[in-house]
């Protein structure tokens, strides 16, 4: 089973880009960030049509999460838990009905910036939910994931220019001991048990010609449970899709696993 994560930056923008690539990279799942749509307003019918399940979890002009399945999806939930004033539309997870079911979370975690002040506070705050979510699917002792755009540069090696980041909110220490608390639950990074090879970005900004410098940094992740990690075949992304007309910012990321 292939499943994929993309950040694509507005569906009204990315639509055919994104149908182009789902139609190349063929995976069964498809978890979508910054999808910048209400779920009225979300283009169904594109992917319905070539056989996908559609939900959404969006809201008007920012943020917004989605899964796209053409295996069957069970038991959808929206909302990260633990702050019910929370208004922003970054989490949806659901099991994906295969040979073996799957738990698969789609996450859009907050950037933080400017850090200090309250993004940044929000940022931790969502951070320790996350943290509270991992152990709950721990718990169940199932296959499951944690994929997204997590807005963290996770070491050094993650980032073309480390330096550069010293003060943003994705590489400021307290980000990544937050992320590492979370891996050290339990969870594997899919890509790094795949490889440890520097230079491998999921990002690259607009300005400045980051693309053409290669100035870019890994920030979409793929974490899994035990059990889902003892089924991990692979995990790559694909770089090209950056080189394409209209692109996102951000790249496919994906994992294919034993199921």
């Amino acid at each position: 089973m292939k499943i994929a994560s993309f950040n694509i930056n507005g569906i009204k923008a990315r639509a055919p880009a994104l149908l182009d690539w789902l139609k190349e990279a063929e995976p069964d799942v498809a978890l979508l960030q910054e999808i910048k749509s209400t779920d009225e307003n979300f283009p169904r019918s594109l992917f319905e049509d070539i056989g996908y399940n559609v939900e959404t979890h969006g809201q008007k002009g920012f943020n917004g999460v989605a899964i796209l399945s053409k295996l069957p999806l069970e038991d959808v939930r929206r909302q990260l838990p633990g702050d019910p004033a929370d208004e922003q539309a970054r989490w949806i997870e659901a099991t994906v009905i295969g040979k073996k079911a799957l738990r698969v979370c789609c996450l859009y975690l907050p950037n933080g910036n400017p850090a200090p002040g309250p993004k940044y506070d929000y940022k931790l705050a969502w951070m320790d939910r996350l943290k509270a979510r991992a152990k709950a699917l721990l718990q169940t002792e199932e296959p499951a994931l944690m994929a997204g755009d997590y807005n963290v540069i996770p070491q050094p090696e993650d980032a073309a220019n480390p330096q550069i980041w010293t003060k943003d909110a994705l590489f400021l220490p307290q980000t990544r001991k937050k992320f590492h608390e979370i891996l050290n639950l339990g969870y594997t990074d899919a890509l790094r048990a795949i490889t440890q090879e520097p230079g491998i970005y999921t990002f690259w900004d607009y300005q400045a010609g980051a693309w053409k410098k290669n100035n870019g940094i890994r920030i979409d992740h793929f974490l899994l449970t035990p059990q889902c990690a003892d089924l991990l075949l692979d995990c790559q992304i694909d770089k090209e899709v950056r080189e394409r007309e209209k692109p996102s910012d951000h790249v496919p990321i994906w994992v294919e696993l034993d199921l």
